[in-house]
């Protein structure tokens, strides 16, 4: 049997969206084992001097807990 658990975490980039959630799931693999998966939940962009400094990813990363032995 496998339980698996979610977790939210905010992701940012000066690049895109894209880049943001490569890196937030990157950052999460390092700490975090057996991660399977990940939902975008919200996009959002920071604005300095009306023009777009920063994307911001939230996301749902869901991972399998270990199996206890």
């Amino acid at each position: 049997m496998s339980v698996a658990k979610n977790i939210e975490i905010t992701s940012t980039s000066k690049v895109g969206f894209e880049d943001a959630i490569k890196k937030g799931i990157e950052r999460a693999a390092r700490t975090i084992d057996n991660l399977r998966g990940a939902w975008i939940k919200e996009q959002k962009v920071n604005i300095e001097n009306g023009q777009v400094s920063e994307y911001v990813v939230m996301m749902i990363l869901t991972f399998v807990l270990s199996e206890d032995e």
